[in-house]
């Protein structure tokens, strides 16, 4: 019962992300073919609460490892959600940002990720995937969240002017004086290119390792 029940569960959550990021995907796309440049600057307040919601419920990711329910590492998981979710709920969502080109450009590639992710894993849950789909997840997944994590680095970068500036604390409209926040985003932003950079190794490695086991599964049967 404790299995069926887990089951469900990871097959509800996985098949809800990517509902999501699939109406996220759809949306910015459609709105991108109709407006053009132009609908870069709505891409927030079209799409915002879908993806608020999205990363938000991502931390259960954090969860599902720590508890068994999902067989990965926990660090790499751990680096992509919090990275995705200090970005969109510190800076982004703040009202000088939102209009930026950049939000648009990273909030493709955080759904480019989640396409990538959510049916390879819902395809795990109901049985053995494709190693196409195994290969394209494993493989494509590296390099998008590698052009993800610079996105995200530009997106801090271009937020410390605002807060350098005198009036960056009414302009941000900011609950602590900006110089801290300034110095509180230049440590994330270093601790950021840290922790990508051992997320970028350790996903090669679990490629690496992915890939072998489903060669030598191959040749057992």
């Amino acid at each position: 019962m404790r299995f069926s029940l887990s089951l469900t569960y990871l097959f509800s959550y996985n098949l809800l992300q990517f509902y999501g990021h699939t109406w996220i995907f759809t949306n910015m796309t459609a709105r991108f073919l109709s407006f053009g440049e132009d609908a870069q600057a709505g891409t927030f307040y079209f799409v915002g609460v879908m993806m608020g919601a999205c990363q938000l419920l991502s931390l259960l990711e954090l969860f599902h490892i720590a508890d068994g329910l999902e067989e990965c590492r926990l660090f790499p998981r751990f680096m992509q959600v919090m990275e995705r979710n200090v970005l969109l709920f510190l800076i982004i969502s703040l009202e000088e940002f939102q209009s930026k080109p950049v939000v648009c450009v990273q909030f493709y590639l955080w759904n480019i990720l989640g396409l990538l992710r959510y049916p390879h894993e819902l395809f795990c849950l109901i049985g053995t995937p494709y190693f196409k789909m195994l290969w394209v997840h494993q493989t494509l997944s590296i390099p998008v969240y590698l052009l993800s994590a610079v996105t995200e680095g530009i997106s801090i970068f271009h937020m410390l002017p605002y807060l350098s500036e005198s009036e960056g604390m009414d302009s941000v409209r900011l609950k602590v004086p900006a110089s801290i926040y300034m110095y509180s985003l230049m440590g994330w932003l270093l601790l950021h290119v840290l922790g990508s950079s051992l997320t970028v190794l350790l996903l090669l490695k679990e490629r690496k390792e992915n890939l072998e086991s489903w060669n030598q599964k191959l040749k057992k049967d």
